[in-house]
């Protein structure tokens, strides 16, 4: 059974910040929630790093002004407040 979204615990696994919950997000049942798409169609957002507007359709995603990344876990995916910013300096990693 998955415990991703056992805890309700601030600061732990679906409820981190920054950089620690995009990398729970990405590894989160092997990747594959990181690419799915977010209920409702997405998120309106601003980049946390520059400032752009963009939608939020897959829980993990690059801004596509600066490619800052961002992500929402699933216990909050109808949360714009909940989307979390990597970090200036954090790169996707490259899919083979």
């Amino acid at each position: 059974m998955c415990e991703c979204g056992s805890s309700t615990t601030a600061g732990v696994g679906p409820f981190a910040s920054g950089r620690a919950l995009v990398e729970f997000v990405m590894n989160a049942h092997g990747g594959s929630v990181a690419v799915s798409p977010l209920p409702n169609g997405g998120l309106e957002s601003t980049c946390q790093g520059c400032g752009t507007p963009f939608v939020l359709e897959t829980f993990v995603q690059s801004c596509p002004a600066c490619g800052g990344v961002h992500a929402v876990s699933p216990p909050r995916a109808t949360d714009p407040a909940a989307i979390q910013f990597a970090g200036a300096d954090f790169i996707l990693p490259k899919v083979n």
